[in-house]
């Protein structure tokens, strides 16, 4: 898991930090082995700066116009989807009770593939994935990669044998017509 330190003005005016730790809504995934989220922070449409924003769970991940959210996503290695004891059923359940409104626009006919009403910033933190787009084509990105990502059709794919990590902020847009 990752690592999240959060930082406020105490009454006196001086900058502390209120915590500093694992963020408290994270995920070990039991049906996909080695995929993991962790749900970092939130604003409103009206942000306000606040102590915590990410203690309970989200009814949608998805974000409305003006609003964010700030989450962690671990990948495991592709070959977990083809082990013969990998249940894509009992996957995605465990998906939409964690990720409900993101997983909700996850293809049931290309598994991965999706597309949301926001723009995203997504920096790869740890490992090596590829970026999916139409067509087949594949960006691949390391550790310290930025990805603007406005609202079109993508996947997040892992080719190696090792876990990958994205940090990635949603910010609810419009989507085009």
């Amino acid at each position: 898991m990752v690592r999240r330190v959060v930082t406020a003005t105490d009454e006196n005016g001086k900058a502390i930090v209120v915590n500093d730790g694992q963020p408290p809504i994270s995920h070990d995934y039991v049906q996909t082995p080695g995929f993991s989220d962790s749900f970092v922070w939130r604003t409103d449409r009206k942000p306000k700066l606040a102590h915590e924003l990410a203690s309970e769970p989200l009814s949608d991940y998805i974000p409305k116009i003006g609003e964010s959210v700030a989450l962690t996503v671990t990948f495991p290695p592709g070959s977990v989807y083809a082990d013969p004891s990998y249940d894509p059923v009992a996957a995605r359940e465990e998906d939409l009770a964690m990720m409900p409104g993101l997983v909700d626009l996850f293809e049931t006919d290309e598994p991965g593939m999706h597309r949301t009403p926001t723009a995203d910033y997504a920096v790869v933190i740890k490992g090596q994935v590829n970026l999916e787009l139409d067509d087949g084509v594949m960006v691949p990105l390391e550790v310290g990669d930025i990805v603007v990502q406005n609202g079109n059709r993508h996947a997040w794919r892992n080719m190696t044998e090792e876990t990958a990590t994205i940090f990635v902020v949603l910010l609810g847009a419009e989507a085009e017509k």
